[in-house]
């Protein structure tokens, strides 16, 4: 062979081996093992979802039994509703309280464990047994803790502190204090998850950090609120989203405890929106309803991320 064939030869583009197609039922193949995930979410989150936007521009005819459609006359008697709006006022009122509770108390409590006193242990395995009551269960309980007769809450309240008489109870009367009562179920259950979720955050911090903000001269609440705080910005927010949602569609302490009355005071918007699907069947203003608290959910976890520069 002369050197111009062999400047030739190597001159030629080589040949690459094309790749072997991956088959769909290869197990290389990822479509293979999230088909089933999307499935199940296109089953039991975005077709729900659509079905009840489709369904609130309808009336549901209980008698001839169709749908009928009527554009967006759920919706403009949404907004003309008093009843929608009070309701939504008591979520408020009710998401925010809790929450702001709940925070504090879990924080308080999370450090007095963190600086690991006698016995925190067996506080850290008793402290769960709220979290793992049935939501139903613990609204019964607390029913009968603020009976207006026999409640040991009621009790206390009024004979002990003399807080409320007897015609004003903890939950009856004129249900002045009735949001309190069911706010009492809620903190008792659920504080314990932030508890748990800040204690884990406390105990991930590196000591050194701390140790050396203490040799900088820093005293105890300046290591608090200057390292340990930032460090545990990401643990709380996680914790709030997840609280943020559950406290907006509280219905079962609602539905046991109060059935949203003492006249409409402890109504939430999700027990409303129960109140219309369940109770006078109308399926098409119940589901606007849905849809608007699903929204304000969005909104405000939306909101909470850009107010305070949440970085996953």
């Amino acid at each position: 062979m002369t050197r111009s064939d062999v400047l030739i030869a190597a001159s030629q583009p080589t040949a690459t081996p094309s790749k072997p197609r991956r088959r769909f039922w290869s197990a290389e193949n990822p479509w293979l093992w999230i088909t089933p995930a999307i499935v199940f979410l296109m089953l039991y989150s975005i077709f729900p979802l659509i079905y009840n936007l489709v369904i609130s521009f309808h009336d549901w005819k209980t008698r001839s039994k169709y749908w009928e459609f009527i554009g967006t006359e759920n919706w403009t008697n949404l907004f003309a509703d008093s009843r929608f709006w009070n309701s939504l006022m008591i979520t408020f009122t009710y998401v925010i309280v809790a929450m702001a509770i709940q925070i504090v108390l879990g924080f308080i409590i999370a450090l007095l464990l963190d600086a690991k006193p006698w016995g925190s242990g067996l506080m850290q395995a008793l402290i769960i047994l709220p979290m793992v009551t049935a939501p139903s269960v613990a609204g019964m309980l607390f029913r009968l803790l603020t009976h207006s007769e026999f409640g040991t809450i009621t009790w206390l309240l009024r004979d002990v502190f003399q807080i409320m008489s007897a015609q004003e109870p903890l939950i009856g009367g004129t249900g002045r204090y009735a949001l309190i009562g069911i706010l009492l179920v809620d903190i008792w259950q659920w504080t314990p998850f932030f508890v748990l979720i800040i204690l884990a955050g406390l105990k991930g911090i590196p000591e050194d950090v701390v140790e050396a903000a203490h040799v900088d001269g820093a005293n105890w609440v300046q290591r608090l609120w200057r390292v340990k705080v930032p460090m545990l910005k990401t643990v709380l927010a996680v914790a709030v989203l997840f609280r943020l949602v559950d406290l907006y569609k509280v219905f079962d302490y609602v539905a046991i405890m109060t059935s949203g009355g003492p006249g409409g005071r402890t109504e939430t918007l999700s027990y409303y929106g129960y109140v219309n699907t369940f109770q006078q069947i109308e399926w098409g203003y119940g589901a606007a309803i849905g849809i608007t608290l699903m929204l304000l959910v969005w909104v405000s976890a939306f909101a909470f991320q850009k107010i305070f520069r949440i970085r996953w």
